[in-house]
């Protein structure tokens, strides 16, 4: 059967390639506690690193994680070099952020010297996480001392409480994550950037809300990327699930560090709380054909949010959410301005934003309210339709006047009471 993306593009055949490879077929094995590394509280990122060189210079291979608890800083891997973590075996961060050396790398929208993450992938073809285990950031003491901060500075950025990301790939493609655990990070989860053709198949993702909440934890970071698919997966994060995201600032449309995620499909997901089941922003220029499908959410914050940033200009279209079930504590549908760290950088005209063709069909929810819709001057709405929605709501609908051009059938909005 062939299915198409809103814009009404084929969908490629490689979106229904599913399979996982087990160790054995990624190549060479190369189990760490053959290479000096032990599980006994000691971090060995220096022995991870040269064990990920050793089988790069050997044409490659797969580094593999047995069962039990090991700790690093950073590691960096190479064109061949895969990753394996059995089931039972976890992979965990530092806590200190000196084992994160600071390097040129992308975040929050910009190109900058900061910190890498756990695991990072750089130019790579082909490159494979994957099995039954644990990648583990060990992220309790950054949230605390975020926290802290934040209580002593209410302006300090996402950046200023020095945090490494779980996982960074750039500038890669062929990329398949598939059947980890992935939790407690310091900041975003997973961060992709440059990438074409990267796959999240069957991972758990997960950082908590309580009783220390996990600031920033996005689960999945899209950004300036093409096709990608994330399929099977539960998360449950202290912010977005799945964030696109691709520069921000007055003239971000013109940086070529900047540029569009195009060919996006979430399906089959299921989705704990968290702020956001897709956010486009708040870093974001331009985000064409999404198709979200066949997701359960379980109390989470919202389940479609536009951030429109009044210094950025961002084009959000062709953007298709079905077959959601569950319970939404907000709005299913979120539209705002957003104006966190606001800086049009000298730019005299504020740049306008626009969100069109946006379609929400066959979705069975509990919600706050469904269209939770802004009208303002720094952006236009076109286009949006509504089909075959059964919703329960506490507050009353309004929004709708600020979209040009609502189209609706079979919509039944129902009012409970609390």
């Amino acid at each position: 059967m062939q299915e198409f993306f809103p814009d009404g593009t084929l969908i490629d055949a490689w979106f229904y390639e599913y399979g996982i490879p087990d160790s054995e077929s990624l190549g060479k094995r190369y189990v760490v506690t053959d290479y000096g590394v032990s599980d006994d509280g000691k971090i060995y990122t220096e022995q991870l690193q040269n064990l990920i060189d050793l089988i790069s210079q050997k044409g490659g291979g797969v580094l593999v994680v047995p069962a039990g608890t090991y700790l690093t800083g950073a590691l960096f891997f190479k064109q061949n070099v895969h990753l394996y973590i059995d089931e039972g075996g976890v992979l965990k961060g530092s806590d200190d952020i000196s084992d994160y050396p600071v390097c040129k790398t992308r975040i929050e929208g910009e190109t900058c010297d900061y910190y890498p993450a756990l695991i990072n992938a750089d130019g790579v073809d082909g490159f494979v996480m994957c099995g039954k285990g644990t990648i583990d950031g060990n992220g309790l003491r950054a949230w605390k001392a975020f926290w802290q901060r934040r209580a002593w500075n209410p302006d300090c950025t996402n950046k200023d409480e020095q945090r490494p990301r779980l996982v960074y790939i750039s500038n890669s493609k062929n990329v398949l994550v598939a059947d980890l655990h992935l939790q407690n990070s310091h900041f975003w989860t997973n961060h992709i950037y440059k990438c074409n053709r990267v796959k999240f198949i069957g991972c758990s993702i997960y950082s908590p809300k309580s009783p220390v909440p996990a600031p920033s934890t996005d689960a999945i970071d899209i950004d300036v990327c093409t096709d990608v698919l994330i399929k099977g997966c539960y998360m449950e994060v202290n912010d977005d699930a799945v964030a696109l995201k691709g520069g921000k600032g007055a003239w971000a449309d013109e940086d070529p560090d900047n540029g569009s995620n195009e060919r996006i499909v979430i399906e089959d997901c299921r989705y704990g709380f968290c702020h956001s089941g897709l956010t486009c922003g708040s870093e974001s220029v331009h985000n064409k054909n999404i198709l979200v499908r066949r997701i359960v959410v379980e109390d989470i914050a919202q389940m479609l949010h536009f951030k429109l940033r009044p210094d950025t200009p961002q084009r959000y279209e062709f953007i298709t959410v079905e077959n959601v079930k569950g319970s939404i504590l907000g709005g299913f549908i979120n539209i705002a301005p957003w104006t966190q760290f606001f800086d049009l950088k000298g730019r005299k005209d504020k740049p306008v934003s626009t969100v069109e063709n946006v379609t929400v069909r066959d979705c069975d929810c509990s919600c706050y309210k469904f269209f939770n819709v802004n009208s303002s001057k720094d952006y236009q709405l076109y286009k949006f339709y509504l089909r075959d929605l059964n919703m329960r709501t506490i507050a009353e609908e309004s929004g709708y006047d600020a979209v040009h051009g609502v189209s609706s059938e079979n919509v039944i909005i129902k009012r409970e009471e609390l």
